[in-house]
């Protein structure tokens, strides 16, 4: 019994693509093709897939079927994040879409799953991106303040939210947690933040997170071992669309 992960599938069977360098770069050509021929080469009906976040163009449940029917397909149990832009999903309706795609999908916001004796905890997260004032030479020197100060804001939702989930898990007894972010877990200009904060605190074995994707994206946050725990990006396309081994 394997865990995998991996984000942004960004899958528009029902929708229309929405960001056009889909179309021209290489590794995004028929890549939902190449995802469902890695998943059925390694995943088996008793691993775990956990889908962090962007995983349809769909603006609606109508729209997001096709794709929710493609996820329905892969192997193992599928637990889904929110991300970004997932404009299908409030969070304040998750028991609903819940309701209405179990036991095939489990859509995973304010509480927590498990994988054997682990808690897996998740977050849309966020950070602030910018705009980003360079310098001649391309060095950051400044960024909106405004911007900034909302995100900020949401930042803060987003960790209250995630608090209250390790809190509900800690309630019920789980000792160990891994910790899924769809936003990485510090912006370009941060080697920490509340979420590797709230990382700590709880002694999270594994932070595993998205949104940086475009070769330009990849290296925008964490990596690898830090303070005592690890990092991961799994983006699809930065995995080349082979769901990465967590556990198991």
């Amino acid at each position: 019994m394997s865990l995998y992960a991996i984000g942004d599938l960004h899958l528009h069977f029902g929708s229309e693509l929405k960001v056009r360098s889909q179309l021209s770069d290489p590794l995004w050509v028929d890549h939902e093709i190449t995802f469902k021929e890695n998943c059925r080469r390694l995943i088996t009906d008793e691993d775990t897939l956990v889908l962090v976040g962007d995983h349809s163009w769909g603006r609606n449940l109508t729209e997001c079927e096709p794709d929710f029917d493609y996820i329905r397909s892969l192997p193992g149990r599928k637990i889904l994040t929110r991300g970004n832009h997932d404009m299908f999903w409030d969070a304040k309706k998750t028991a609903k879409l819940n309701e209405l795609y179990a036991p095939e999908l489990t859509f995973l916001q304010d509480g927590y799953e498990t994988y054997g004796d682990i808690a897996l905890v998740a977050s849309k997260g966020f950070c602030f991106e910018g705009p980003f004032y360079l310098d001649k030479r391309g060095n950051i020197i400044g960024y909106d303040e405004e911007n900034k100060s909302h995100a900020d804001k949401l930042v803060k939702r987003e960790a209250e939210r995630l608090i209250a989930s390790f809190e509900k898990a800690r309630a019920d007894g789980y000792k160990k947690f891994i910790l899924f972010l769809h936003y990485p877990p510090t912006s370009v200009i941060e080697k920490d933040s509340i979420f590797t904060s709230i990382a700590a605190r709880y002694n999270v074995y594994q932070v595993i997170y998205a949104h940086c994707h475009g070769k330009s994206r990849f290296h925008d946050s964490i990596e690898g071992k830090y303070r005592g725990r690890e990092y991961s990006l799994v983006s699809g396309d930065y995995l080349n669309w082979v769901p990465k081994k967590i556990m198991g």
